[in-house]
Parts: structure tokens; sequence; C-alpha cells
């Protein structure tokens, strides 16, 4: 197991949980700037994973996991399998205007040229850009993981609410896990951070919100939400989100915004440099570390999220991890 250095605490809990320690590795920059990966471990005829999120800096992120795929591959790794908990360009999956790059198939073709036999990922933002790679993608999902967040509650009178209609499936998936109706935002986005939201389905008067969406970058689609919320009389709400970048103005748009009662996201990107008090991580290192385990046995990925469509499986005993990698 081998981390970048977009996210090695992550990859250290998924040690962790696997109970195998992290492999080194050393990233080196030239004078001219090019990079350069040294895999400080023997890979030949391993099962190789490497870890990194695509955060910001991205190009710099997704370069050094260029590289790191094709050392694996060149040392005779007998299976690399990169592990992306955030892929940043699965919003770039459909030629939506006149010649623009459809950069989510760009980067899955990247992936595969440099070394990628298998690629484990979360949640990704359009769930069709599994389809754009040609190796086997294991897409996790954390609606399960943010649900246990809400478990034991009394949420009687609370309701979820999707920012767009396209998140809607998601949506249900976890208002059903926690037994709430489910209401979607009418979203159109007029930018790279404008949005507008002119209607919103299902009834949301008189409740608390819980608002689900799959990446917060901004936090523009979830005021712009808010807003149309409170005009329906929905004055609270809870935000919960896999992939909390919280880029720009977030923090102080949503750590002060008086609606929000919380915000609770996972740590498939690392968390903010000034955190608030109402923010909650869970930690989705255990999930990723049983689908490696599964990975590397030989088992079924997918029967982890049986019962629901798809969300947490029920609990039950962690397969032990056999061999090395």
């Amino acid at each position: 197991m081998f981390s970048g250095s977009a996210h090695p605490q992550l990859a250290g809990r998924i040690c962790g949980a696997l109970g195998v320690a992290l492999s080194p590795a050393v990233t080196t920059r030239f004078s001219n700037d090019c990079l350069q990966v040294q895999l400080l471990a023997n890979c030949r005829q391993r099962d190789v994973y490497v870890v990194q999120p695509l955060v910001p800096p991205t190009q710099e992120h997704l370069m050094e996991l260029l590289l790191m795929l094709d050392a694996a591959r060149g040392a005779s790794a007998s299976q690399v399998t990169a592990v992306i908990p955030h892929y940043a360009y699965a919003r770039s999956d459909k030629k939506d205007a006149s010649r623009i790059s459809i950069a989510g198939r760009l980067v899955a073709d990247m992936l595969v040229t440099a070394g990628a036999d298998r690629v484990l990922t979360m949640t990704l933002h359009a769930p069709q850009v599994h389809g754009f790679f040609s190796v086997p993608v294991d897409h996790l999902t954390a609606t399960g993981e943010l649900a246990d967040h809400f478990r034991g509650r009394d949420l009687t009178g609370t309701v979820v609410v999707s920012p767009d209609l396209g998140n809607a499936k998601r949506a249900t998936q976890f208002a059903r896990l926690l037994g709430l109706s489910v209401a979607a935002g009418s979203k159109q986005r007029l930018s790279d951070d404008r949005v507008v939201i002119d209607a919103i389905v299902g009834d949301v008067a008189g409740r608390e919100a819980i608002i689900l969406d799959d990446e917060i970058t901004t936090g523009g689609s979830i005021l712009e939400l808010l807003d149309r919320l409170s005009e329906q009389g929905c004055d609270r709400a809870a935000v919960a989100c896999t992939h909390g970048l919280f880029s720009g103005k977030a923090v102080e748009r949503l750590g002060t915004h008086p609606a929000i009662t919380e915000v609770v996201t996972t740590d498939t990107v690392p968390l903010p440099a000034t955190p608030w008090p109402e923010l909650g991580v869970r930690s989705v290192a255990p999930l990723f570390a049983e689908a490696i385990t599964r990975i590397h046995a030989g088992e079924s990925v997918s029967s982890l999220f049986d019962g629901v469509d798809p969300t947490h499986a029920a609990p039950q005993a962690r397969l032990p991890f056999v061999g090395a990698f």
C-alpha cells in the first residue's frame, strides 16, 4: 500500500484497518518543475494499491498518481489498483457545449495507460463515469455511513432534500435508510460557482431538513437551496455530503449560516485548514479497507451494499486479511 501526497492520513487509516504497514514512496521535483516518483518497497508479483484522491492542486496530484502507477507496473507488480476516494473529473462527464473535452473519460484513459489494472473509488458525481474505464471499477458509496450519523435521533418532522433532481435517487436511498420522506430542488447551473434553484419538488413546509449532496465545493448550491427552503417554511437544516472540499468561501458560508445546525462529511478528502465546531467527519477508511480485503481475496465487493440499492450492508463479521501486498 502506497500513498501519494494528497491525503496520507486517509491512507494511514486504511492501513490501520487492514493491519498492514504503509509502504514508503518519495516524490521529488526537478529544477525544470518535472516530478519523479520512487516506490521504496518491493512490488514484484505483489498486489499494489496506490491511494490518492484528486483534490487541489488537482493536476499535481493527478500527475503524481500517474507516475506512481507507472512505477508500480514497471516494478513488476502483479496487479495495480488506483484507490481514488474522490475522482474530481467525474464532473466532466458529457459534451454540453461546443468544442470541449470530456475530461472524465480522458483521465480514465490516462490512468489505465499509466498502469492501473483496477480502480476503487467512492460516490462519483456522475455514475456513468464508471463506464469510461476499460478496467474494472469498484464504486463505493458513503450513503450508509452518513445515515449512521443520524440514526438513533428523533427525526420526526424531518425531510431529506436533494439540491437537484439528478441527485434525487441517492437522496431517496438515504431517506429510505432513515424512514423519511424526500424532496428535491430544481437546479440550473449558470457557471462553476453560480446556480439557480427555482423550485422545490416535495413537501418541506414546517419541517427540518437533512440536505444530502455528493460534494460541496464553494457551498453555493447549499445556500441557494436554503433560501428556497426558507421561502417554503423550512428554516433549519443539517447538511451531509461525501466529499467536503470546502474551497473558497465555503467554510465562512456554511459555518456562519443561521439555518445550518451541522455539517457532516467523510474523510475522502483532507479537512479544511480551519474547520468549525459544527463540522462532523465520518471515516470511510474501514469501508475502503474491507473493499481492498475483498479485492485481494477475490471476494465480492458489491455484497458490501446488500439490502439497499446501493448502501450499507447489514453489519457482518470483518473478513480476515490474507496474504501480503
